[in-house]
């Protein structure tokens, strides 16, 4: 089982992602997961504290990742679900971690390295 689920959501080209507070790079929303908790329900939850307006609807597994980051040396290990129906206001609900959501072309940020990761497999240049 993975240890956090992300959240893949685009429309019209552009794909939902969340600023963190703490180093200002992007990421696909979501977490880490607590113990005993499905990767959908950990996305689940994760959604609620993140952006609590946002309804995804329908969630897809697409492919757990299960990888070590070449350029840092740290293992991914994430569950990443796919959307085709997010909608709602984008109102941050933890501003502790989060500091910013958009709906966002996917390349031209510094995103996180599983971000990163992900565009490059769904968003191909």
């Amino acid at each position: 089982m993975a240890k956090s689920s992300k959240l893949v959501a685009a429309k019209k080209g552009r794909v939902l992602l969340v600023r963190r507070r703490r180093d200002k790079l992007w990421m696909f929303p979501g977490g880490r997961k607590r113990a005993g908790e499905s990767d959908r329900k950990c996305l689940r939850r994760e959604i609620r504290e993140e952006l609590p307006n946002l309804k995804h609807g329908p969630l897809k597994l697409w492919r757990e990742v299960r990888r070590k980051n070449r350029r840092s040396g740290r293992k991914m290990s994430d569950a990443i679900f796919l959307t085709k129906n997010a909608s709602g206001r984008l109102k941050i609900g933890d501003k502790k971690e989060i500091d910013k959501a958009a709906w966002c072309k996917p390349r031209g940020l510094r995103l996180t390295p599983t971000s990163r990761y992900i565009r490059d497999r769904l968003f191909p240049k």
